[in-house]
């Protein structure tokens, strides 16, 4: 059996960062992502998918990416259940991260601090042995 997810999208907001009581990282966001092809208007529909991400990973997130940002997301789809203050049983499908890649290149993304990931590395062709 299979479950693997991989997306790449446009983050809705900033990402929110909780800790568990134990401690835990964790952090949620909604990543928009275009469909492939066009609706009969021919325009192009986008969905909203949201996202959880554990542990450094979170921190990560929510340190590096805000709204707007371009990242991609390799996990697993996870559908669970729970009951509301009401009683009512609500069920909700999001994707469990297991990396999420920042894909702007550096000052593109949370207020221009991206450090060195996606930035250019510093090195010009002399550099190259070959």
């Amino acid at each position: 059996m299979l479950n693997r997810v991989i997306l790449i999208g446009r983050l809705t907001r900033d990402p929110e960062l909780k800790y568990t009581p134990n401690g835990t990282a964790v952090a949620n966001f909604t990543l928009a992502v275009d469909r492939f092809r066009s609706n009969a208007q021919g325009e192009r529909e986008t969905d909203f998918i949201p996202i959880v991400v554990w542990q450094k990973q979170a921190e990560n997130c929510a340190n590096y990416l805000g709204k707007g940002s371009l990242a991609a997301v390799d996990g697993r789809m996870q559908v669970r259940s729970y009951d509301d203050k009401d009683g009512i049983r609500r069920w909700v499908t999001e994707v469990v991260a297991d990396t999420v890649r920042f894909l702007d290149k550096r000052g593109e993304g949370k207020a221009g601090d991206m450090g060195s990931m996606g930035g250019d590395v510093g090195f010009s062709d002399d550099d190259i042995p070959f």
